[in-house]
C-alpha cells in the first residue's frame, strides 16, 4: 500500500504530542523511504539545552545511522512545522529528496516563507517541496502551545506579584 503525503503527517502530529507533554514546542519530523518510516524526532532543545535539537536535525541523525549514509537520497522528510535556516541547509547537504511541511513560519520559514534555502538555484542540490499538509491542524497545536504558555508565564508573574504584596504588607511601617 502506498502510503499519502496526509498519512505520514497524521503520524508526524501524532508524535510532535510527545514533544508536548514534555514541555518542548510540538514539532516533529518523520524521514520515510521506500514508502516505510526510516527514523523520526521531535524537538528536544529545551529538555538538552541544546539548540540544534530540532525535531528535523534529530530525524535526520538518525536516518542517517539507519542507512549508513549521511546522504539521505531518495528520502522524504515530513514535518509539521516549516524548517528554519539552520534545518534547511541540513536539508540540503544531507540530499534529501523531498520535503513536505504543514504549518509555515512566518518569522524564520527557511522553504518558502521568509525565503527558500531548501530549493536556492545555487547550491548544489534543490529539494522538492511541498507544502500546507494539514497546515490548520498543526498550526492549531502549535498555537494552542504557545497560547497556553503565555497563560502559565502570566499566571507565574501574577502569583509573584501577590506574593510581594503579602510581603510587603508584612513589613512593619515607619
Amino acid at each position: 500500500m502506498q502510503y499519502t503525503d496526509e498519512y505520514w503527517m497524521e503520524k508526524a502530529i501524532e508524535l510532535a504530542k510527545q514533544a508536548e507533554i514534555e514541555g518542548e514546542i510540538p514539532v516533529a519530523a518523520i524521514v520515510v523511504k521506500d514508502n516505510q518510516m526510516i527514523a523520526s524526532g521531535y524537538n528536544r532543545s529545551i529538555q538538552q539545552h541544546d539548540a540544534s535539537a530540532h525535531a528535523e536535525v534529530i530525524a535526520i541523525r538518525a536516518a542517517g545511522q539507519v542507512l549508513q549514509n549521511y546522504r539521505l537520497v531518495d528520502c522524504t522528510l515530513y514535518v509539521t512545522l516549516e524548517p528554519c535556516p539552520m534545518c534547511a541547509g541540513l536539508l540540503v547537504h544531507s540530499r534529501v529528496k523531498r520535503l513536505v511541511y504543514a504549518a509555515q513560519d512566518e518569522k524564520t520559514g527557511a522553504c518558502g516563507s521568509v525565503f527558500n534555502l531548501a530549493a536556492h538555484e545555487k547550491l548544489n542540490h534543490q529539494i522538492e517541496i511541498t507544502q500546507g499538509v494539514l497546515a490548520d491542524k498543526a498550526s492549531a497545536q502549535i498555537s494552542a502551545f504557545f497560547k497556553r504558555r503565555r497563560a502559565e508565564i502570566k499566571a507565574k508573574k501574577q502569583a509573584l506579584k501577590q506574593a510581594q504584596v503579602l510581603t510587603e504588607s508584612q513589613l512593619p511601617k515607619a
